[in-house]
């Protein structure tokens, strides 16, 4: 739920920004209207794959961390009991 509100923001933001500057005071809007929207919806859609790709590497470089602690912590106890 949250999230379809942060993207449906994140979309309405980027529509207003192209529309701030793509539209200008004369002339037709329509063409510059459809770009905003166009990309408004891309974003809006977007937003959670790219956020869900960032949170899947920040997981797995968690993991990996975690797998190389314990690694690092199980080579020094042999080394201890070697010693």
């Amino acid at each position: 739920m949250i999230q379809r509100t942060i993207g449906v923001a994140l979309g309405a933001v980027a529509t207003y920004l192209l529309l701030l500057i793509l539209v200008p005071a004369q002339g037709d809007r329509s063409s510059a209207y459809l770009t905003a929207v166009v990309v408004g919806a891309v974003v809006s859609w977007a937003w959670p794959v790219v956020i869900a790709f960032w949170l899947g590497r920040r997981a797995k470089e968690h993991r990996e961390d975690q797998i190389q602690k314990e690694v690092q912590r199980q080579l020094d106890e042999e080394r201890s009991r070697q010693g």
